[in-house]
């Protein structure tokens, strides 16, 4: 993930009922498209993750003793924006929505 705050700009962070027919309109199936939309967001939430240690460990300071534990003003201030972000299931839907995704169905193997 290159630039979180590009992906999610516009992105209302608040969950809201979605219509169904819109969900299937590219899939006709429910539960496909459930199941694109959760990959999707496991991609986003691993990226995500490693974005934000990534940033975290450039602040990092590391000490030989419990004591002397500090407050990192920047890394408390990355935390409060990561937290405000939208939950990526939010941002897979939004992306899905927009036919922005990618997908292709996988022939089942005969056995």
């Amino acid at each position: 993930m290159t630039d979180i705050k590009n992906k999610v700009q516009g992105i209302d962070p608040n969950s809201k009922a979605q219509n169904i027919d819109n969900l299937i309109k590219d899939t006709n199936n429910i539960y496909h498209s459930l199941s694109i939309i959760t990959r999707r967001a496991e991609q986003l939430c691993v990226a995500i993750k490693q974005e934000l240690h990534g940033k975290l460990d450039e602040f990092a300071i590391n000490s030989e003793t419990i004591e002397e534990i500090q407050e990192n003003k920047e890394q408390i201030e990355i935390s409060k924006f990561y937290e405000k972000l939208p939950n990526p299931t939010i941002i897979a839907t939004k992306e899905f929505m927009d036919g922005r995704l990618e997908y292709r169905k996988r022939e089942r193997d005969n056995l």
